[in-house]
């Protein structure tokens, strides 16, 4: 069997720290001895918290089972509080690479010894992890870079595990119900999606001139320079900035930075990433901010990044639109349209809790509502009712709740909800802008036109391969007359629909391109407008007592 002595390590390691339920829902027990007791937990033990076990687990396990964990943390839609601050404390550090084995990789990959590339070339690592380790260079036209070069072998060793890993969901799948609910085989490999893409240094070279082009003539913010000619898959050259750690109270007030005025900018960087770019650094820790004596924000480190694309800020302009009217049943609707699960939801459960959520914040001034704590609600609901985020908007909350713990760092009055006020204002405003709601009707018509185009030929090879493998099939007519009657009736409404949806869109492009065209004529159009409307609706209401006096 492939990688048995990996799979025995991972049993010996689960059960020596009281983790034995995991050992049966991953299918482990034929690798190790069965010495814990009825309650998963072995006879002695040292003692720590689930979580501490779990951390320490993924310690033990190694470089791989460290960067999951990593992954991990920011999913708050998964995990509970205490299961996500344990794992956030998983340190990315291994020992260092020898210099000779670091030449001879540079050489490898881009021709020629680090010493004859630079000018300069630091023999000491600036810092080492269990992906890749970091060198400060000096280029021949005087400029400092930082050069890290991805350790020899960790891509085979990253990917035998991530084998294991999906393997290992597959059979928490079959076994163990929450699993399948929240679909580890699907969370698997959006883990290993990302561990892959950290591995690759052109792809965070991409991700940093990106947020480059994003951010292009900001004064706030300083995006490191990629060297090409010296950076491939596995060796990538930044350009060096210097500055004090975001961190560092004395060295900002050397440097006589407000912490204030430093909190509101870093957010509105951040703000501007997910509202504006779509495209969002993913690991805002402190660590990966250097303050420049002039105030100036450098960001480092653009292997973990986020995107949200056109469908997300749908949703989240959806559930935002939803709060701002205070309404527990759009809230459940939006929750429900955006989680995932495998299972069904109970909607009437659901929005019991959200009426809960909308009470405990009821009439608290905004001074004291923190945008920390509404988050950490929502995902506690989410979690009851088994509905997990897209991985983008498990990020995008992650990158919040990080955000507020940065800017209140800096900041002891620093409240991020005036910030993102805003943001959230413009998004649901766009959202039902009419030129945007006539281009989202001309794409629904678009796909229903496309659905109808190719629904004969996916039932022509159904009934191919009912045919060829020799199934018959029975049907009685009055059985089939009630589901005849209620496709005739979505069909007379989808037409409906679509007309309606078309007046829509042709008012909206018409009243956004020749506004002064459309104004003499406003109160004939309202009038005719309202006139279809109430036939329509009448003949939809008509067509149902039909049915129901039929039946």
């Amino acid at each position: 069997m492939r990688h048995q002595d990996r799979y025995l390590q991972i049993s010996r390691i689960l059960s020596r720290h009281g983790l034995g339920y995991f050992i049966d829902a991953l299918g482990l027990e034929r690798w190790v001895r069965t010495d814990w007791d009825l309650f998963g937990r072995p006879r002695e033990r040292e003692r720590h918290t689930r979580a501490e076990h779990v951390r320490l687990v993924m310690e033990e396990l190694g470089p791989t089972a460290v960067k999951i964990g990593q992954i991990l943390s920011t999913r708050p839609d998964l995990l509970s509080p205490a299961f996500q601050r344990e794992l956030e404390k998983l340190q990315d550090s291994a020992s260092p690479v020898p210099w000779e084995v670091v030449r001879s990789a540079v050489e490898e990959e881009l021709g020629a010894d680090p010493e004859e590339l630079f000018v300069h070339f630091s023999r000491e690592p600036l810092a080492s992890a269990s992906i890749g380790q970091a060198h400060t260079a000096v280029r021949e036209d005087g400029t400092q870079v930082v050069v890290k070069v991805r350790r020899p072998g960790v891509v085979e060793e990253v990917e035998g595990d991530l084998e294991i890993l999906r393997t290992l969901a597959v059979q928490a799948s079959r076994r163990w119900s929450v699993a399948a609910d929240y679909d580890v085989v699907g969370l698997a490999t959006d883990f290993a999606d990302t561990l892959r893409a950290e591995l690759d240094y052109l792809s965070e070279g991409h991700n940093a001139e990106r947020f480059a082009r994003n951010f292009d003539g900001d004064p706030d913010i300083r995006v490191p320079r990629v060297y090409w000619e010296t950076t491939t898959s596995r060796v990538i050259t930044l350009e060096r900035l210097h500055g004090v750690k975001i961190s560092d109270e004395a060295g900002l007030a050397e440097h006589g930075i407000d912490r204030s005025a430093l909190a509101a900018r870093a957010t509105r960087l951040l703000a501007d990433m997910v509202f504006e770019h779509g495209f969002f650094h993913a690991d805002p820790h402190p660590g990966n901010f250097l303050i420049e004596p002039s105030g100036r924000i450098g960001l480092l480190d653009y292997g973990m990044v986020g995107e949200v694309d056109e469908r997300s800020r749908e949703h989240l302009a959806m559930l935002l639109a939803a709060f701002d009217r205070r309404d527990p049943a759009r809230i459940a609707a939006a929750f429900a349209t955006i989680g995932v699960t495998e299972h069904r939801v109970d909607r009437v459960r659901l929005t019991t809790d959200c009426a809960h959520l909308l009470q405990t914040y009821e009439g608290l001034p905004l001074g004291r509502i923190k945008v920390g704590d509404i988050v950490r609600d929502v995902l506690e609901i989410l979690r009851r009712h088994r509905l997990a985020l897209p991985r983008n908007l498990a990020l995008v909350v992650k990158m919040i709740v990080m955000t507020e713990g940065l800017g209140a760092s800096l900041d002891p009055d620093f409240q991020l909800g005036r910030i993102l006020g805003p943001y959230a204002r413009r998004l649901v405003r766009r959202h039902f802008d009419p030129v945007v709601l006539a281009k989202r009707v001309r794409q629904a018509g678009v796909d229903v036109a496309q659905l109808g185009v190719e629904l004969p030929g996916q039932l022509g090879r159904l009934l191919d391969v009912l045919d060829r493998d020799g199934i018959s099939v029975s049907l009685r007519t009055d059985e089939l007359d009630p589901v005849v009657a209620r496709l005739e009736r979505i069909g007379n409404r989808l037409v409906v629909g679509l007309v309606v949806s078309a007046g829509i869109g042709a008012l909206a492009t018409l009243g956004s391109t020749d506004p002064e065209r459309l104004k003499p004529h406003e109160t004939k159009v309202v009038a005719v407008g309202g006139a279809a409307l109430a036939a329509l609706t009448g003949y939809l209401g008509w067509t149902a007592r039909g049915h129901r006096r039929r039946r």
